[in-house]
């Protein structure tokens, strides 16, 4: 449910008087006036600020003894140029200092249609805004009282009640009643009351969309960056499930790394006991495995592993002989190689080397003249 709360602020005259009546205010509620008043009701209307909902707001309207209304026509421009010439039009036509003055127009929707302009002070602003910050109050907008009456019929004017407030609408312009100078202002035109329900509808309306508003400017509010409380939670709610997950990754996978790891392991046990192998475990297997293969002559222990590594390295280096060539059952592989250079011999081991052997080698000096070296080869890199 939306919620407003309108609060008619004070005439600067009055704002320093301590006899001075309370502001008039309603509320309200979807559109519809549930409450009023001309008291301090409106702060049970209100409640406190921090149990507003989301969709509560405040809108303050300023009285039109400090804030008159004119209505400036410029058919052949833009809405944005004619709202930019009515505030240039506005400060040549005011008296005083414009330094001091406080002007504000509203966009029309469409060009050609009328601009309304509001005029006021910085001084008046200033005790407003003031005014509403001490009593904890921030209003989304700050519209003229005089811009809620509705235009009047031809050639006459209204008067209308507002906010306890007493104001004359003419056809371009709007400002506090005077029974001394409304006569001359209207000029022989009649000044007829206006109803109150259809000031209520268009109070309602003015509301729903306000034609101008006084916090513009230097006085537009600075935006708050504070944060939603319900936003604040959610976002904790999520790192906390954002870190549960992020440790929860590496645990699953070390599970199934660990189950994955003892299916594999079980199958070599099973596959071993194939073969005739009893093994409490896989490593006990594949090295029960490993031994039956070298006895046999086989598996990776067998001649022809480093035997085919070793003629492969030689196959680069056509300088090189090979003198000697014995092989253990531990799948160590012994050769004496001849070369006329001890560089044609290194080339060898570096090869073998490179294909994860693991070499040793002992030069020594052949009896032609030619270099030679004892070399054993790992037959498992």
């Amino acid at each position: 449910m939306s919620r407003t709360l309108v609060l008619w602020l004070p005439p600067v005259a009055a704002l320093g008087d301590g006899d001075a009546p309370d502001p008039a205010w309603l509320r309200i509620d979807d559109g519809v006036i549930v409450d009023s008043g001309q008291d301090d009701g409106w702060v049970d209307a209100w409640e406190k600020p921090q149990d507003d909902g989301p969709d509560d707001r405040l809108i303050a309207l300023a009285p039109a003894a400090d804030v008159p209304l004119r209505w400036r026509h410029y058919p052949d421009a833009a809405p944005a140029q004619a709202a930019s010439a009515a505030r240039l039009d506005t400060l040549k036509d005011s008296l005083g200092d414009g330094a001091l003055l406080h002007i504000v127009a509203g966009q029309p929707i469409e060009a050609g249609q009328a601009v309304p302009v509001a005029v006021t002070t910085h001084a008046a602003m200033t005790a407003w805004t003031g005014w509403l910050k001490a009593r904890d109050l921030s209003p989304v907008a700050i519209i003229p009282a005089a811009a809620a009456v509705p235009p009047p019929e031809t050639d006459s004017l209204w008067s209308a009640e507002v906010g306890g407030e007493q104001i004359v609408r003419a056809a371009d312009h709007a400002y506090r009643s005077d029974p001394a100078l409304d006569p001359l202002i209207a000029g022989g035109r009649n000044i007829a009351p206006l109803d109150g329900d259809r000031m209520r509808e268009a109070l309602l309306l003015t509301l729903a969309a306000p034609p101008l508003d006084l916090l513009s400017g230097g006085w537009k509010p600075k935006r708050s960056w504070s944060l939603d409380p319900a936003l604040l939670r959610l976002a904790k709610r999520l790192a906390i499930a954002l870190l549960v997950v992020s440790l929860l990754i590496p645990i699953i996978h070390a599970l199934r790394l660990s189950s994955d790891s003892d299916r594999a392991d079980d199958a070599v046990v099973a596959m071993a006991k194939k073969a005739g192998v009893t093994a409490d475990d896989a490593t006990a297997a594949e090295a029960e495995l490993d031994r039956r293969l070298a006895a046999a002559g086989g598996g990776p222990l067998a001649f022809s592993v480093p035997a085919s590594a070793l003629y492969d390295a030689m196959g680069d280096a056509p300088g090189v002989a090979l003198k000697t060539l014995s092989h253990r059952t531990d799948g160590t592989l012994t050769t004496t190689l001849a070369a006329p250079r001890v560089e044609d011999i290194n080339a060898v081991l570096l090869a073998l080397q490179a294909r994860g052997y693991r070499v040793t080698a002992q030069p020594m000096a052949g009896s032609d003249g030619q270099q030679m070296a004892n070399i054993t080869i790992r037959a498992v890199p």
